[in-house]
């Protein structure tokens, strides 16, 4: 017959069970409680009630929906503001409205997974494009001038 779980049968189960649910480590669950960390790792496995978890993660999407809720408040507030600025014929504050609102707008397609991060390429430190600059310039060598023009011209761009 299995012993019975010591974290269910401690006196503070619930306030275990929410540190649990809330991400508190096993240690300083262990050294608070006096329970061992493998009896915390099983109750948590095998006891921790679902309705628990199910909640944390209820107020995890609450917080992020409050986010983009707040996110699109701002958005409001932005578009507002650019709109005053547009009519009194201040365009440098309505241009400071467009770009804050352009910032919203990315952050809320961030938020949403609708906006992908491209990771950025610098071309001038890649093997295909010093390989190509090598053809370049060879190809180049019978015109002396050509050459100097584009080489500088390469140089200027770095």
């Amino acid at each position: 017959m299995a012993r019975p779980c010591s974290v269910c049968a401690h006196k503070r189960i619930a306030d275990i069970d929410q540190a649990l649910v809330a991400g508190e480590t096993f240690r300083a669950l262990s050294r608070q409680y006096g329970l061992s960390k493998d009896s915390l790792r099983r109750h948590k496995l095998e006891h921790l009630p679902k309705a628990m978890v199910e909640a944390q993660k209820a107020v995890d999407v609450a917080y992020g929906d409050n986010l983009l809720d707040y996110l699109g408040t701002l958005r409001h507030e932005a578009h507002e503001i650019k709109n005053k600025a547009e009519k009194k014929g201040n365009f440098t504050a309505a241009l400071g409205g467009i770009r804050e609102l352009v910032r919203i707008v990315e952050l809320l397609a961030k938020m949403r997974g609708e906006l992908q991060e491209t990771p950025s390429v610098n071309l001038f430190v890649s093997a295909e494009w010093t390989n190509m600059q090598a053809i370049i310039v060879k190809a180049l060598a019978p015109y002396p001038e050509a050459k100097r023009a584009v080489v500088q011209a390469l140089e200027d761009h770095r």
